[in-house]
């Protein structure tokens, strides 16, 4: 593997993984806004505008160091949200994972299948050795997510953020390629 240049469209029964547009901008502001969405990735470390959105989206495509794609739903092509293999270690062959899914595209499975695409990809087609994500404790539905995907625990960081007048633990997981590799056809 010599970098994430290609961006690929990854196509699932329910949900279609694209390269973004900087004209996707416009419903990502919309899905960041969302109090989940929010609540689960927690306060952005710069001011987040309409135009830093919509050139950071527009540049997704040129990023050789890390995977961003736009979650679709099949159906409609309607965007959900995003999926992103970045933190890139070429020699380690790992990455870390990150999704976010807008309220209309909650409890369908698209994020499910959508996790499953991109760590399919990054594992079978690039060459990956590692993934890993880190996750709120309180985030139910993203972890239980990540255990059909195949992720493991691998620890607890203790109360590493102050939210909501209380200390919050997070949540790592991995899942390695070999892992991968013996998963049922049904949990990949």
């Amino acid at each position: 593997m010599s970098d994430f240049s290609v961006k690929p469209v990854l196509t699932g029964e329910k949900s279609v993984l694209r390269p973004f547009a900087e004209a996707d901008a416009d419903v990502i502001w919309e899905i960041i806004q969302d109090p989940e969405v929010l609540r689960f990735t927690g306060e952005p470390t710069t001011e987040l505008t309409l135009d830093r959105v919509r050139s950071w989206y527009g540049s997704r495509a040129e990023q050789p160091d890390r995977l961003d794609l736009a979650v679709t739903d099949r159906a409609t092509g309607e965007l959900v949200g995003e999926v992103v293999l970045y933190e890139w270690d070429p020699a380690a062959r790992s990455c870390t994972f990150r999704t976010l899914i807008g309220p209309r595209g909650r409890g369908r499975g698209l994020g499910t299948e959508a996790t499953r695409l991109i760590v399919g990809h990054g594992f079978e087609q690039l060459g990956l050795h590692r993934i890993q994500l880190e996750a709120y404790a309180y985030n139910h539905r993203a972890l239980r997510v990540y255990e059909k995907v195949g992720f493991v625990v691998e620890g607890i960081r203790r109360e590493v953020e102050f939210r909501d007048g209380e200390w919050v633990d997070e949540i790592l997981m991995a899942l390695l390629d070999h892992q991968w590799a013996t998963l049922s056809s049904t949990a990949r």
